[in-house]
């Protein structure tokens, strides 16, 4: 089931990785059309945009809180790095807004996303909305999503990706969600200034 959508963002981060600017300390992400302004809501219920993130550095990650595998290892993973972060490196970790953007919002009320967040990270926001919104948003992050039945229902397949964006909403790079939590620091403490 996902590992369609992995290879599919295997393939897309390429994609964008070669509008680079090029450089060695050019972001691997530098100029990629990954982003964009979207209007959710978060666990609480709150109407935010992204602008409500400008000047901070985000992780943006896109999943659902029925996901059976796949969403809990990532968040497990971001979560691990950014708490190895408010210890060893509190002044970055305070520059960076992990962002959880649900696909599935026919499930994912925002009651059901802040009991799934705050099982990964405090500070992990939970955003979801009407299926419209959540369609555009996925689409200026280059994110495919869609709905898999199965006998006792449905699961979402989705690219499983973890951006970072700078505090300019502009990506930088992609996660190394593959790896451990430490790789996952690296990368933060390499490209959050």
């Amino acid at each position: 089931m996902n590992s369609m959508f992995r290879a599919l963002s295997c393939v897309a981060l390429l994609a964008v990785s070669a509008c680079g600017t090029g450089g060695s300390e050019a972001p691997p992400l530098a100029g990629a059309r990954i982003g964009g302004p979207f209007s959710l809501v978060d666990q609480d219920g709150k109407a935010v945009t992204d602008s409500d993130f400008a000047g901070k550095y985000r992780i943006v990650y896109f999943g659902y809180t029925y996901c059976p595998d796949i969403c809990p290892t990532d968040l497990t993973k971001i979560g691990a790095a950014l708490r190895t972060l408010d210890k060893q490196a509190p002044r970055t970790a305070q520059k960076i807004v992990p962002l959880f953007i649900s696909v599935d919002p026919e499930r994912d009320t925002p009651a059901q996303l802040k009991q799934y967040v705050g099982n990964f990270y405090p500070r992990l926001i939970g955003l979801t909305g009407k299926p419209e919104a959540i369609a555009q948003v996925a689409k200026a992050y280059a994110v495919a999503y869609m709905k898999e039945p199965t006998p006792s229902g449905y699961l979402m397949g989705h690219t499983e990706v973890a951006y970072l964006m700078g505090p300019d909403g502009k990506p930088i790079t992609s996660l190394p969600l593959e790896k451990d939590p430490p790789a996952i620091v690296a990368e933060l403490e390499h490209w959050v200034h």
